[in-house]
């Protein structure tokens, strides 16, 4: 599977890194082309997971919304008790690991979010452009959120060259997958709109737990601002993204759904793994977690 990863790690370069014409365009498009047959096999057997339990969300838009809205507390990965341990327990280390594994995750928001909002109509349209320019800190460059999470990882040192799991390689390819393939609109749609529904409360405790390590306020200032800013974000999307979409035509609400629970999928996927490197004690974490 590590093998899938790396070359979907190639195909994201091939398409998104700002490249010049070559001389080998045709035999470039060729592996390109070989590449996207493997993402879309790979996308189509991560769809097949979680298909029955889309299907079954409501296709009125006041239901699906409740539906989504859902996901918060009944999704995959929610409530994982990682985090608890990373806001009480975890040290520097253990911290500075798991921030590693989540900047290499990470596909880009905002750029995600530019290629979703193609085409779409008015009201979507504009609430992802809102979305976006938050994203870009509203033309400020000491506030655009990609770059401070740059920051974050120079300011503490994080290591380059520490091995990334597979788990973390894989959430940010199949993020990646959703928007540059149109076939997938809705899907990376619903995949963006949970990320802001679930993301207030794990970044919550991650701050906590760079706070209790003596990590300054402005380097922590990525986790701080999505602890709060990602509800108003959720909020939006859900009214004036998701309710308009399921409106207009109700059969998308299975494809967003879909989106949705592959992305919880794929970061619960990255919780557990990341528990199991840290060595986070299941017994222990259960309790911090009732706690």
């Amino acid at each position: 599977m590590e093998a899938v990863q790396t070359a979907l790690g190639r195909l994201n370069h091939l398409r998104f890194a700002p490249a010049r014409p070559a001389a080998t365009w045709a035999v470039d498009l060729d592996e390109e082309l070989a590449l996207r047959r493997r993402e879309l096999a790979y996308l189509e057997d991560e769809r097949a997971l979680v298909r029955a339990r889309a299907a079954a969300a409501p296709r009125d838009a006041d239901g699906f919304v409740a539906w989504f809205e859902a996901l918060r507390d009944t999704g995959p990965g929610q409530g994982d008790p990682l985090f608890p341990w990373l806001a009480d327990e975890a040290t520097r280390p253990q911290l500075l690991w798991f921030l590693t594994q989540e900047v290499a995750g990470e596909a880009g928001f905002e750029d995600l979010v530019a290629l979703a909002q193609l085409k779409l109509p008015e009201q979507p349209k504009l609430e992802l452009a809102r979305n976006y320019w938050d994203e870009m800190g509203r033309g400020a460059a000491r506030g655009m959120h990609g770059p401070m999470l740059a920051r974050m990882a120079a300011d503490l040192a994080l290591d380059p060259t520490l091995p990334i799991v597979e788990e973390a390689l894989a959430l940010g390819n199949v993020m990646a997958g959703l928007a540059a393939n149109r076939c997938y609109a809705y899907q990376a749609i619903g995949a963006l709109g949970v990320v802001e529904l679930t993301a207030p409360g794990r970044s919550e405790l991650v701050n906590a737990g760079l706070k209790r390590c003596g990590v300054p306020p402005h380097t922590r200032q990525y986790y701080a601002l999505h602890a709060t800013l990602d509800i108003k974000h959720s909020e939006a999307w859900n009214r004036d993204v998701l309710r308009p979409l399921v409106s207009a035509d109700p059969s998308v609400a299975p494809l967003l759904a879909e989106g949705a629970l592959m992305r919880l999928a794929f970061g619960a996927r990255c919780f557990a793994r990341y528990r199991q490197e840290l060595r986070v004690a299941p017994a222990a974490a259960g309790l911090r977690r009732a706690a």
